[in-house]
């Protein structure tokens, strides 16, 4: 007798893999060895099937295949499989010195050949992920002007207000799963970007798919441009976003509460919408605003909070104790800060039975006028006033190290170099192992680098970052920086919340994503230093994720894909994109 979660092809056409979108495009690895009919709005053939990226397979085409499409001709003679297609592109890539020439060239391929795009980042995931994700992608926002060569996804400007479901309706997909969505505000740790921010929502959404294994078919970038603040793209001959200043309180908020309204009404309930790089004053708001009637996730808050929170439970088998046992200071006060610092609280709180309010007593938060504490409450923002407690005024880092000892610091401002050999040799001094997170992106606005933290620690910090950095030796041993990167959360996070047809976020999906990424540390990881598993293992880590997201969803009730599979992580495999090339009726 079959498992329930083998018989994904026995579902019925409108409830298939992938949370009840149907897989017309054979895009799932349940359908991998399936005959396929490459559709557009009828059969692509010819010339137009070679222009057409998701099923272009370029030299690849069988003989076969190209007498049934029309393909002579139009080809070399050449058939050439789509691993030797992989070596010679990634052979053409490391040829390039400058990240950003790869970026583009990575991006042209996109273009022009969906499925060998996805295998080449899949296959070479540590390699690539610099590249299209941060912080390459960094660049590629603020000269994304210049590099433009044709559009993706949708760019909602404020022309478009009263308009918006007639613009989504412009989209071809029908069945979208997974939107990114950002305003370009703050980018990364570069400012406002405005329209240049599309660079985001694009990377995202393509790592969605390769580390995650949500459809690329399934994905939507969003741009939302209501202008920028920015006065040096406001004179760029290339600007090519809304000429004018940002807008501001109601008139933003009415234009994102038409997007919410436009986006539930066009793709139902169980549409993911995940908000990027929002202003601290904007994000926190949405998220409140909307959990409630939507399925939304702010990364910045939540998938940062997730990873971080993983990267902590891991490290308890270097520092020893629990969560509990430890202090903790975050050197940054915006949504990154204070979300992690919730889910620390959360964590602690379900562990030990107490009052959240009690378990905040743990997390200490600085930011650029000094320790929060109760004697600055009322002039706080919102979201910092939970993080008041009773101290004395301190004014910086290093006295605040020294007056609270504690057992991790982490780095939230994007502020870089704040981390100095005074703070590194303070955190020293007081732990064994101390636990440095440097985790603003990109790499010139981290903290510290993986060799100052070594260094001024004598080999005894235990380091992650946001950016990457290389091995450092030091006193004849190799340490490997950890990367705390939030492409080990979303991806799977989302996943699980799609092929579970969740309608609402809860924040014990979240501990659920960060206990299976924590469970993925072994101790030859340990050895190393490491408080993460390497990016070598991506889906398999991301597929643990799903299965433990959508197994909370059902324990909560808010999944709607009944029955419940057996066996979630292997269900979640079935589910996943593959990038192999499909044989062609």
């Amino acid at each position: 007798m079959k498992e329930k979660s083998e018989a994904v092809l026995d579902m019925s056409p409108t409830s298939t893999v992938g949370g009840g979108v149907e897989d017309i495009y054979g895009e799932d690895r349940a359908t991998e060895d399936q005959l396929i009919t490459p559709w557009t709005f009828n059969v692509s053939s010819g010339y137009n099937l070679l222009r057409d990226p998701r099923y272009n397979k370029g030299l690849a085409f069988t003989e076969k295949e190209r007498d049934v499409h029309y393909l002579r001709g139009l080809l070399p003679p050449a058939v050439i499989p789509q691993e030797l297609q992989e070596k010679r592109l990634m052979q053409s890539l490391r040829r390039y010195e400058v990240p950003l020439n790869k970026y583009v060239a990575l991006m042209e391929l996109e273009e022009r050949n969906e499925r060998l795009f996805y295998k080449l980042l899949i296959d070479n995931v540590e390699e690539l992920l610099p590249i299209v994700y941060t912080p390459t992608v960094g660049e590629a926002c603020q000269k994304y002007g210049s590099i433009f060569k044709r559009p993706q996804g949708l760019y909602i400007s404020l022309k478009e207000k009263g308009r918006i479901l007639e613009v989504l309706k412009n989209w071809p997909e029908r069945k979208i799963q997974v939107i990114v969505v950002t305003d370009g505000e703050r980018i990364l740790g570069l400012g406002d970007l405005g329209y240049q921010g599309m660079g985001i929502p694009v990377g995202k959404l393509a790592l969605y798919t390769a580390l995650g294994g949500v459809r690329p078919s399934a994905c939507l970038p969003i741009t939302i441009d209501v202008g920028t603040n920015n006065e040096q793209l406001l004179k760029d001959e290339f600007y090519i976003g809304l000429r004018q200043k940002r807008a501001t309180g109601k008139k933003h908020y009415d234009f994102l509460d038409e997007f919410m309204k436009a986006v539930k009404q066009n793709y139902g309930e169980k549409v993911l919408v995940q908000y990027e790089d929002f202003a601290n004053h904007n994000a926190f708001e949405l998220l409140a605003k909307y959990d409630t009637t939507h399925l939304v996730f702010n990364d910045d808050i939540q998938g940062t909070a997730a990873v971080v929170l993983a990267g902590l439970v891991a490290s308890l088998k270097l520092l020893g104790g629990s969560l509990a046992d430890h202090t903790f200071l975050f050197f940054g006060a915006g949504e990154a800060g204070t979300g992690i610092a919730e889910l620390i609280a959360l964590a602690i709180s379900k562990k030990t039975n107490a009052l959240v309010e009690e378990a905040r007593k743990n997390i200490w938060l600085v930011d650029s006028k000094g320790l929060i504490v109760n004697a600055r409450k009322e002039s706080l923002q919102a979201h910092k006033k939970p993080w008041a407690h009773e101290h004395e005024p301190v004014n910086n880092l290093l006295d605040t190290i020294k007056a609270i000892k504690p057992a991790a610091i982490i780095g939230t401002s994007g502020v870089g170099k704040t981390f100095t050999k005074e703070v590194i040799e303070a955190m020293a001094s007081i732990n064994k192992r101390p636990l440095i997170m440097a985790l603003s992106n990109p790499t010139a606005q981290s903290e510290c680098t993986a060799e100052e933290a070594y260094t001024w620690s004598e080999g005894r910090a235990v380091f992650a970052s946001g950016s990457p950095f290389p091995p450092v030796e030091y006193n004849n041993k190799l340490h490997i920086p950890s990367q705390a990167n939030n492409c080990y959360i979303f991806p799977g996070f989302g996943f699980g919340l799609v092929m579970a047809g969740a309608v609402r976020v809860h924040n014990d999906m979240l501990l659920a994503a960060s206990e299976a990424l924590a469970s993925q540390v072994t101790e030859e990881h340990y050895g190393k230093g490491m408080i993460y598993p390497p990016f070598g293992n991506i889906r398999k880590i991301s597929a643990h994720i799903a299965a433990n997201v959508a197994a909370k969803g059902y324990e909560l009730g808010v999944a709607t894909r009944l029955p419940q599979p057996a066996d979630l992580v292997k269900y979640a495999e079935s589910c996943m994109y593959t990038p192999n090339y499909r044989s062609y009726r």
